[in-house]
């Protein structure tokens, strides 16, 4: 974790080097230097920097008794007051920390820097070479560079160098016109909903997340995110309140840098010891050219759930000893006794070669659909390499995305390495008048048998993956065809809803007999723009519902599944599910609210009776409990109600970092308790502070 940090001092040391007479009209200046050209400033305000920290400076006796020969890296501002403050010291002894904070903390008050003659605060990088050396003055004739012929406190720069910061401007805030992915969260995209669905517009909304540019044409976030901005002058409250944290744009390039946290406790009242999560990170996003975008975010985390949380968790442990999979995130470790290590790493490369082709390539998470829930792709399983191919042209939009995904059960596990299967979909949007919307979606599951690896048949952007299915063999594949549609009945309620169909028997659909082979599922649901007139309120109700053996395969291994979790719905097959949705936000306040009341149906995996019976993706639809009959709630049959209330404070705009207080009552009734369906009544409450930047579902 150190790494980490340190890799954010370094781009702060970046930016601090860089702002210099290129971009400021004149530096800091020392009464020493008042009387000298424009020219000579900078030069003279190092030295005399320099010299006053070689003067001043008093090596600790600890050093000196050492012999210790090495840097202090001072990260410093001298603010609109022309005050110096030291913002970041890193050294090996805290001696030298603490002295150099004192001998900062006695330097002069001097003239602030000016950038359109009016006062700003500028920020500088210095290494205190250990033992200090007397610095040399630099002198300046005319036009000439700084001449010097012995070493001084600072690094002498080269041109070069100099070019590269000629080339600096106030960053801009490029992210909300590139190419970048606006990280999906349903309570961010609830923001732009609206906008995005109103009528008229030729906006295509399924295929999540959307980048920064799509949105630009109806919603303008960079003008809401200035909205929300706070009056402060302190560099300290601007990177809390209203900036990253490290913003740099030159000539053909930007880049920012940004910690990550989500930081929270709470109470189980299922367990006696308390819930928490402690995740430290890097968030960087970048764009080189005017096609070419870069993100990426580095998580290292511990954590304590809720008791429904941890056994879910643990109940999809892959093989090895590591005990867990956090849902969403990946394999966790043990840390302590009772608690979880789970390091996550999610990034992607983004390229623009035409205005109507984005290509992506990383590793994280893709979602199909307008609803809270997607049976057609959802994000709920753990990252996965991607590559993606969005086409926009006409009233079209058109998405291809081939997965790289992992078996990690013990039974497929080869020398000790889970087995890698592929998944490849296509999803065409057809805006077929300004109040409906079609999708029409297919994707395929395979293995690595006969050692065919990535099969090059599905990786053509157009051809039907069924067919390609038939010509493969029928047990090469696993595809799956899906259908979604969208009506604005006006500018405040939005209709839209999702089918799906994993195998398909005309006989056995129109027998009447229940067949096993009937496995589809369907999505009804409803959004209310502005409800009541109150601006940004958000209502949605939506209905889910999936017959059993849907998403499984004979072949377990083709199921659709990635990391002992659906790729689609949380729960899988065999439920019947009611969700309802309330969100609000007022300039940096938010309030989110959810209900959801199911039915399911678990295996009761005993000795007695260990059939399949359709719930769970994993199992083989082969062990099934019958050919006809079938029934949604088959089994052990659960009756589930969740409520979940999630209020806070935005503290960050554009980094989306968040207080929030969370309260979750879960109400988990199986008709037969056994080992792995237990009965359940769960009241989780947690508050902390959350750099929001993906869905946490806790709805299992």
């Amino acid at each position: 974790m150190k790494r980490i940090w340190l890799v954010t001092f370094l781009f702060i040391s970046l930016i601090g080097n860089t702002q210099t007479l290129s971009t400021y009209e004149k530096p800091p200046v020392f009464s020493e230097c008042d009387s000298l050209a424009l020219e000579q400033l900078k030069p003279c305000f190092n030295y005399t920097l320099n010299n006053f920290i070689f003067k001043n400076f008093q090596v600790p006796q600890i050093v000196t008794d050492e012999e210790y020969k090495g840097d202090v890296q001072v990260l410093f501002e001298v603010d609109k007051k022309g005050e110096f403050k030291v913002v970041y010291v890193d050294a090996i002894y805290d001696e030298l920390k603490e002295e150099t904070k004192r001998v900062f903390g006695v330097l002069p008050k001097i003239k602030p820097a000016t950038y359109n003659g009016k006062p700003t605060f500028v920020q500088y990088s210095l290494s205190i070479s250990i033992p200090l050396t007397e610095p040399v003055k630099e002198t300046i004739e005319s036009n000439d560079e700084p001449k010097s012929d012995e070493a001084s406190l600072n690094t002498t720069l080269s041109n070069e160098f100099d070019a590269v910061n000629a080339e600096l401007k106030p960053y801009e805030k490029l992210e909300y016109s590139s190419q970048l992915n606006i990280p999906f969260t349903h309570s961010y995209y609830a923001r732009f909903d609206d906008e995005m669905n109103a009528i008229g517009t030729n906006s295509h909304t399924a295929a999540k997340p959307f980048v920064y540019s799509d949105v630009a044409r109806y919603y303008d976030i960079k003008a809401e995110k200035e909205s929300l901005a706070k009056e402060t002058d302190s560099w300290l409250g601007r990177k809390l309140y209203n900036e990253h944290l490290v913003e740099v744009q030159g000539k053909d390039y930007w880049f920012t840098v940004d910690p990550i946290l989500d930081l929270q406790v709470g109470a189980d009242s299922e367990a006696d010891d308390g819930t928490w999560n402690n995740t430290r990170g890097v968030f960087i996003q970048a764009g080189l050219g005017k096609r070419f975008n870069l993100s990426a975010s580095v998580y290292e985390s511990q954590g304590r759930f809720a008791d429904y949380f941890n056994r879910y968790a643990e109940s999809l442990r892959a093989f090895g000893p590591d005990p867990a999979i956090i849902p969403g995130r990946g394999i966790a470790k043990r840390f302590k006794e009772n608690s979880y290590d789970y390091p996550v790493v999610e990034a992607y490369l983004s390229y623009t070669p035409a205005d109507i082709l984005n290509i992506q390539f990383g590793h994280g998470k893709n979602f199909i659909g307008d609803g809270y829930r997607s049976l057609l792709q959802s994000d709920v399983a753990s990252p996965y390499p991607f590559l993606k191919l969005n086409a926009s042209f006409w009233k079209i939009k058109y998405t291809s995305t081939w997965m790289w995904l992992k078996d990690v059960r013990p039974e497929v596990v080869e020398d000790k390495a889970f087995l890698t299967k592929y998944m490849a979909n296509h999803y065409l949007s057809w805006n077929v008048s300004k109040r409906l919307n079609i999708g029409l979606f297919e994707s395929v599951m395979w293995a690595d048998d006969n050692g065919r690896g990535f099969d090059v048949n599905y990786l053509n952007p157009i051809i039907f993956f069924r067919a390609i299915e038939f010509q493969t063999g029928q047990g090469a594949g696993n595809a799956i065809l899906g259908l979604s549609g969208k009506y604005k009945w006006n500018n405040k309620v939005n209709l839209y809803g999702q089918f799906i169909i994993d195998e398909f028997s005309l006989s056995d659909v129109t027998g009447g007999n229940k067949s096993w082979k009937n496995k589809f599922g369907f999505q009804l649901g409803a959004k209310y723009f502005n409800a009541f007139k109150v601006d940004n309120l958000l209502l949605q109700a939506e209905y889910n519902q999936v017959r059993p053996y849907t998403y499984s395969h004979n072949t377990e291994i083709l199921n659709y599944g990635h990391f002992n979790q659906p790729m689609a719905h949380l729960w899988g097959a065999n439920f019947r599910e009611l969700v309802l949705i309330g969100r609000y936000n007022y300039k940096r306040w938010f309030a989110d609210a959810k209900i959801i009341i199911g039915q399911r149906g678990f295996d009761f995996n005993t000795e007695e009776d260990s059939f399949a019976y359709g719930g769970d993706i994993y199992t083989n639809e082969n062990d099934r409990v019958g050919d006809t009959g079938i029934t949604i709630g088959q089994g052990n049959k659960t009756n589930s109600f969740m409520w979940e209330q999630q209020m806070g404070y935005l503290v960050n705009p554009e980094t989306n970092l968040k207080l929030f207080a969370n309260i979750i009552f879960r109400d988990f009734n199986p008709g037969a308790i056994t080992a792995t369906t237990m009965d359940s009544n769960t009241l989780w409450f947690s508050i902390g502070v959350r750099t929001d930047l993906f869905n946490w579902y806790n709805d299992f």
